[in-house]
């Protein structure tokens, strides 16, 4: 036991953290992108 958790926790733990990386970093690319966007042609088009 390891910080009052049995291992088999700790598998599933590690388990989500690994397949929830390779979404994070898509979803960042994402909203950089969608924040670039936003930039370029203003929220109602005729800011900037």
């Amino acid at each position: 036991m390891f910080l009052g958790l049995e291992w088999y926790w700790w598998l599933v733990i590690v388990a989500a953290l690994i397949i929830s990386v390779p979404f994070k970093v898509k979803f960042m690319k994402w909203w950089s992108r969608r924040g670039q966007e936003k930039k370029q042609h203003g929220k109602w088009g005729d800011e900037e």
